[in-house]
């Protein structure tokens, strides 16, 4: 007999109510409503908005963008580095893509400038998100989630016992009434007003993209964040069930309490009717594929409920786990034409 916790949860796995799942019944506004109240209490407490104090650092020149190293605070003692790349053609102010890397080594993946052992490989995964959305006509938006890169575990040394990765950050915000995916998703709002500041973009036209980790603050974003245009999250969508909750994952992934009340799927009811392209890999060995077709089929529900079936789409590259540049961002374009353009 199995004597280990994973007996037990997954009895209560079965159990889970998802009292506000997708049913076909649910009046969708009054459903909507509850589900982002709902959705707002789990991701955690908000903090106090502070002055963005946007401080430029340097300019560079590269071929093909200008690109403008800066900084904003989103709050009080978390300041956030970017790089904003503008494009050299097209007509300004430009539509924006926001890049979030996943567990890496920081957010020059997306620039495609490796820096540390490993890096080459992680950028050959299709991961240089900003160098892809300038050859795209968009202005990109590198920001370096926390706990990665130069967000990174910052104590010294003797006191860091599993890494400089995002567990230690991750269950200190839990014993703070936060969780580590509404402390990311709340950087992504306040970049959004950061790229108010900047002249040279449309900040009423914002998408955002990003792999695995990088995925995760995609949907949810999308999720909270009307502002948001569109979304492209890869190698993150699919069932908490057959992810999450069955094979290892960061700490950084969890939200206390959500099988309780929804599957990820069902959370697409606060995304529509915004474009949502769902990439994934047929071989992504900790977001299965029969847990992303499971999901997708209610997400595709949701939308078809909301009118407008043909705004969500799944697209699967013949691989792991990675973006899939050839797939993404022909489906991103076909979705977005008269949105982001």
């Amino acid at each position: 007999m199995n004597k280990g916790p994973e007996a037990c949860h997954e009895v209560w796995l079965d159990r889970a109510p998802r009292a506000l799942g997708y049913r076909p019944d649910r009046d969708l506004a009054v459903w909507r409503g509850q589900v982002k109240t709902t959705l707002a209490t789990l991701l955690g407490s908000s903090p106090d908005r502070v002055p963005l104090d946007v401080q430029v650092e340097w300019e560079a020149q590269r071929e093909g963008y200008l690109e403008r190293r800066f900084c904003f605070t989103a709050e009080e003692g978390a300041r956030v580095p970017c790089h904003l790349l503008l494009p050299d053609e097209g007509r300004e102010p430009h539509p924006v893509m926001i890049c979030l890397q996943g567990h890496s080594t920081g957010m020059h993946i997306s620039l495609g400038r490796p820096k540390f052992p490993g890096d080459e490989e992680s950028i050959a995964g299709g991961r240089d998100f900003g160098v892809q959305a300038v050859l795209q006509g968009y202005a990109a938006l590198v920001m370096e989630q926390r706990s990665f890169g130069e967000r990174r575990d910052q104590r010294p040394d003797e006191v860091v016992s599993l890494g400089r990765g995002c567990h230690h950050a991750s269950m200190v915000a839990l014993m703070l009434g936060r969780t580590m995916v509404g402390e990311r998703v709340w950087d992504v709002s306040r970049a959004i007003d950061a790229l108010a500041t900047f002249p040279e973009v449309d900040s009423s036209r914002v998408a955002c993209m990003g792999n695995s980790g990088g995925g995760t603050t995609t949907f949810f974003a999308a999720c909270m964040e009307e502002r948001l245009c569109a979304a492209m999250p890869s190698c993150y969508v699919c069932t908490f069930r057959h992810s999450l909750a069955s094979i290892d994952h960061c700490a950084c992934n969890y939200v206390p309490g959500i099988l309780n009340h929804f599957e990820m799927g069902d959370l697409a009811v606060l995304i529509a009717p915004r474009p949502l392209v769902v990439v994934a890999g047929r071989d992504d060995p900790i977001f299965p594929l029969e847990g992303v077709r499971e999901t997708f089929a209610t997400i595709q529900a949701i939308y078809d409920r909301c009118g407008v079936g043909d705004r969500c789409r799944l697209v699967i590259g013949e691989g792991g786990h990675r973006f899939y540049p050839d797939l993404g961002w022909p489906a991103f374009q076909d979705l977005t034409h008269g949105v982001m353009r």
